[in-house]
């Protein structure tokens, strides 16, 4: 594929996979989970997804292809991680292009929210379809826009400096450890947008300097504004943000701040989160087709260059979602297949680095091992039902291809 994207198209795709995926709607799930221990549960989040993109980073600058962890884990070892890593990605993030799609629905028209989904799907869809250049370009534009909204709506909405000792209240992170874990792990549904930047490794310039430099700015933007955010939305909620549906525009009403810019902004966060999301799940079905792990015309290219195939049969079981599913069972079921993804990524960067397999960006193989264990917990942590919805799902698709894959034998 033709390497069009540079360092300020691939932040910008990763930025606003990570906005548009968690601002708007992880807080209230979170913070169900943790309480005044909401803070605590974004610094693990964050930390954890730190690990990830060190490891990430590193196996994207030797491996600059389609496909992401899906092209990391078949290279490093070998076939089945490949797979489960590829097919818990594409799970993941069709659950995350319907649960976005719906957060788009719920804030323009709460009454058809699934319609207006379903039109929200189609538009990224058909955009992404044009190229990546005009994936990026919007990027840009819509992650600028929310960023702005978002600091104006944290400076709106906080207190005063006692704001921090609101969203941390008296709990140490001991005191509900399976609570803070849970809700970090639905706060990683936020932070793992930068996925997006190393799944288009084949499409971006100078991939070595390029794809870590983009996860870094990326990952270290989201984690300032995810962390004002913990800090300032239970002080201005309490208790009734364990069931806000549009925190952020419940947080700023009243204020300076007119509700009208915050939604606007959750608009278009969500989004541009749909057109990177529809763009990572191509690409890694696309490289998955092409190993004949999918099936094999869904590696097509379009006259542009695009997987939109790939994008379409996506953008389809996320519209079949939208109907059928609820909001936060996709959201714990894309976590856990997500955090599957990663664990993978993680022991694909650990044996690299043993290998030698380094160029430029290496990752400390202990750091690496961590961020494997890491996403086990936090997998682990998740509610039952979307653990065993999840784990079902993944199970059916391997074996899927273990008959195909004898048929074709």
């Amino acid at each position: 594929m033709a390497r069009r994207v540079g360092l300020v198209g691939a932040t910008a795709i990763g930025v606003g996979s990570m906005l548009g995926a968690g601002v708007f709607v992880v807080w209230g799930p979170a913070y169900a989970a943790a309480g005044n221990a909401l803070g605590w549960a974004v610094l693990l989040a964050g930390l954890v997804a730190a690990l990830n993109a060190g490891s990430t980073a590193q196996l994207a600058a030797v491996h600059p292809v389609a496909g992401g962890a899906y092209a990391f884990g078949r290279a490093e070892l070998g076939p089945w991680p490949g797979f489960l890593a590829g097919i818990g990605f594409v799970v993941g993030k069709t659950a995350s292009i319907a649960a976005i799609a719906l957060a788009v629905g719920r804030y323009l028209a709460p009454g058809h929210a699934a319609l207006v989904a379903t039109a929200a799907v189609a538009a990224s869809w058909a955009l992404n379809s044009r190229g990546i250049t005009r994936t990026a370009a919007a990027s840009v534009v819509l992650a600028s826009a929310v960023v702005a909204a978002l600091v104006a709506a944290v400076v709106a909405a906080s207190g005063g400096p006692e704001a921090g000792a609101a969203a941390f209240g008296w709990s140490t992170p001991w005191d509900d450890a399976v609570g803070i874990a849970q809700a970090a792990a639905l706060v990683f549904f936020a932070f793992a947008g930068y996925a997006r930047i190393a799944t288009l490794g084949e499409e971006v310039r100078e991939p070595a300097r390029t794809i870590p430099g983009a996860i870094g700015v990326a990952l270290a933007l989201a984690a300032v504004l995810y962390g004002a955010l913990a800090l300032v939305l239970p002080r201005a909620l309490g208790p009734a943000l364990a069931d806000a549906t549009a925190a952020v525009a419940d947080a700023v009403e009243g204020t300076w701040l007119p509700v009208a810019v915050v939604t606007t902004a959750a608009v278009a966060a969500a989004f541009g989160s749909l057109l990177a999301l529809t763009a990572g799940v191509g690409r890694t079905s696309m490289a998955m087709a092409r190993e004949r792990d999918l099936p094999g015309g869904l590696a097509r290219e379009n006259g542009r260059g695009v997987p939109a195939l790939a994008e379409g049969a996506a953008c389809i079981a996320a519209v079949a979602l939208v109907w059928a599913g609820d909001l936060a069972l996709a959201i714990a079921m894309s976590s856990f297949a997500v955090l599957l993804y990663y664990a993978v990524a993680n022991v694909a960067a650990f044996r690299a680095a043993g290998a030698g397999h380094v160029a430029g960006w290496r990752m400390p193989r202990t750091a690496s091992a961590l961020g494997a264990a890491a996403c086990v917990v936090l997998m682990a942590s998740l509610p039952a039902v979307a653990v065993a919805c999840a784990a079902v799902l993944l199970t059916l698709l391997a074996a899927g291809r273990a008959v195909l894959r004898r048929a074709r034998t």
